[in-house]
């Protein structure tokens, strides 16, 4: 069973933003080669989730509000680990960012920019193409969609 930490910004101590900005660089920068302004305004505003294996933050993501990134709540900034990939803890983190956004946001639908080659993973959590593909920092994206009061 996975111990999942789950907090506003506010909540965060400085180590654990630390470390989650540094997971989401070694993701994102470092293995994507991708250079975007990572720090974007959205963090103070939204809630966290994360777990951790051997110390290291080894899945995140974040759960913003309305209006702050698309008009319905989003999952956004979902990582996880080379280390701990194809282990299922991927799934584990969306099942439990769904419980978590629903928890939040009751019957709200909820919206993700994704990676378009992970089209087929967020489809299997009831997310639907909403978007015609697009490219955000050189990689191809679509945004997907899952309509509120899903199980």
């Amino acid at each position: 069973m996975t111990a999942w930490r789950f907090a506003p910004f506010d909540e965060l101590g400085a180590r654990e933003v630390h470390d989650i900005l540094q997971a989401r660089s070694a993701v994102f920068v470092v293995e994507q080669n991708c250079v975007f302004q990572d720090m974007d305004g959205a963090d103070p505003a939204s809630w966290h989730l994360f777990a951790r294996r051997r110390g290291e933050i080894a899945a995140y993501c974040r759960l913003v509000p309305a209006g702050l990134k698309f008009a319905e709540p989003s999952i956004g900034r979902v990582i996880t680990a080379a280390a701990v990939r194809g282990t299922g803890l991927g799934r584990e983190l969306m099942r439990e960012a769904l419980a978590r956004g629903k928890g939040l946001w009751p019957g709200a639908a909820i919206r993700i920019g994704a990676q378009l080659h992970l089209e087929r993973f967020y489809g299997e959590f009831g997310f639907a193409r909403a978007s015609k593909p697009y490219e955000e920092d050189g990689i191809p994206h679509i945004e997907m969609l899952r309509t509120g009061d899903k199980p």
